[in-house]
């Protein structure tokens, strides 16, 4: 995800505001009644920001709403998103145009014989890729789609395992950007001293419940154990009838467009640019930025002595990379948007007052993870959460007399739950993108499964909080 040292000090000088009580829901309600209203995403953001800061400013909303979104585009973190993703396009192009995206189909094709077994190598090549979400969303969703249309899957059920594949799972390991992020944020609250973090990290892992359930579900749901059900049956029946994607789902899909015919594609024109890509983010401290400038670079210069392509042609082929990542940054820039008023707003502190009476010692993991992954579902803020929730979350449950460990785990699981369901989080938004599939269509088909995950997850953490 994003640049973790940078971040850290960003979220640590934030300091809860007041909130405006149940107004401060109104710019989330916009959002998701219009989006699933009109199946569109940026423009259903665009309305709720302009909601909130008429709310805020009244007759001065316009100028407030353009100083918000040049104090985005100003922003360092943006700028490394707004880089990272459209870059991440660039790669994905060269990957397709030097026939290696086809190549690596192909290759795996030989071997999966099934609808199923489409859809789990897709969970199992998610699952290999852990170090990002970013990383992990653009890289699996563009390379299995050619698989999984071989056996009219559905865009949205690529999209979900996708997506299940990436912050569910970036949690679970301790040398992901999520890992790294959090154990920062302990060292700072006194859970475990400077340097030790990630040792730390490693005792509230088994308390992630979410992430757990979430990566526990997605095989059964491939390999059919839970059937497709709600609108994902839907969607599944229209991919058996012969349309793939959902309508509408062109504007946001990467453009995959025809191959480089005058040579024959090379499964080591895919593979070695992913190897260069996974392993210089591991280098550069988890650094994604770093990793696709570096995978880029080397594949230019690959592509260019292998006489795949010319120096001109494959640059040619990185602007259009960057091209087809436009409406995707466009969702998620609008996204940072929307959080700066939810922020105004005092969205967050608004719903941690509300369920702070409820807290007791039993009760304090399960309502944690409900409340916070309301506020990340809504927010689409999942690491601003954990900086504002943890510490306030750790002292209270030593005042409480709760394992900290299990409510740390309910704070991180939250935020790995937003960034599944949320409707514009980046996460969900990228997983859209690489299975060229409509952001909304791919929301409203995951978001059962990501609420069973959710629910079960609230049962387990009712049951810790009495038994721990």
């Amino acid at each position: 995800m994003m640049n973790t040292n940078f971040l850290l000090s960003v979220v640590q000088s934030s300091t809860p505001i007041e909130h405006m009580g149940y107004w401060s829901l109104l710019p989330t309600i916009v959002v998701i009644i219009l989006a699933i209203y009109s199946k569109k995403t940026f423009e259903s953001l665009l309305l709720g920001a302009i909601v909130g800061f008429v709310l805020l400013k009244q007759e001065l909303f316009f100028k407030a709403f353009t100083s918000s979104l040049l104090g985005v585009m100003n922003d360092e973190v943006i700028g490394w998103v707004i880089l990272v993703c459209g870059l991440f396009g660039s790669l994905i192009h060269l990957l397709v145009k030097s026939g290696g995206a086809m190549a690596f189909a192909d290759y795996v094709s030989k071997y999966i014989k099934s609808k199923k077994g489409a859809l789990v190598i897709t969970w199992l090549l998610g699952l290999s890729i852990f170090i990002d979400d970013y990383l992990n969303a653009l890289t699996v969703g563009s390379s299995m789609k050619k698989v999984t249309d071989k056996f009219k899957v559905s865009r949205e059920m690529l999209a979900y395992i996708v997506d299940s594949t990436a912050a569910p799972v970036c949690v679970l390991v301790p040398f992901s950007t999520w890992a790294i992020y959090v154990s920062g944020l302990l060292e700072t609250q006194g859970m475990a001293p400077q340097g030790e973090g990630l040792q730390a990290y490693l005792s509230a892992i088994p308390y992630f419940v979410y992430g757990w359930v979430a990566f526990l579900i997605v095989p059964l749901v491939a390999m059919g154990i839970i059937p497709a059900f709600g609108p994902m049956k839907k969607a599944e029946k229209r991919a058996q009838e012969g349309q793939l994607a959902p309508n509408n789902s062109e504007a946001i899909s990467l453009s995959l467009s025809a191959t480089n015919n005058d040579y024959p594609s090379n499964l080591l024109h895919f593979v070695l640019p992913i190897i260069v890509l996974i392993t210089a983010t591991i280098v550069f401290d988890t650094d994604a930025l770093m990793g696709v400038i570096t995978a880029i670079s080397f594949t230019v210069i690959y592509y260019t002595v292998a006489k795949v392509m010319t120096v001109t042609s494959a640059m040619k082929e990185v602007f259009e990379g960057l091209k087809s990542m436009v409406y995707a940054l466009g969702i998620i820039i609008m996204s940072f948007v929307l959080k700066d008023v939810n922020e105004a707003l005092g969205l967050t502190q608004f719903i941690i007052d509300m369920v702070s009476p409820w807290m007791s010692k039993a009760l304090l993991p399960a309502i944690a993870f409900t409340a916070l992954a309301l506020i990340t579902f809504a927010t689409g803020s999942f690491w601003g959460t954990y900086a504002i929730s943890l510490p306030i979350m750790i002292p209270l449950s030593q005042s409480l007399g709760v394992d900290p460990w299990l409510s740390i785990g309910a704070v991180v699981s939250a935020g790995a739950f937003g960034s599944h369901a949320c409707f514009y989080g980046d996460t969900t938004v990228l997983s859209s993108s690489a299975s060229g599939c409509n952001n909304i269509a791919h929301v409203m088909t995951q978001l059962p499964y990501a609420l069973l995950a959710g629910g079960i997850s609230t049962l387990i953490y009712l049951i810790l909080g009495f038994i721990a």
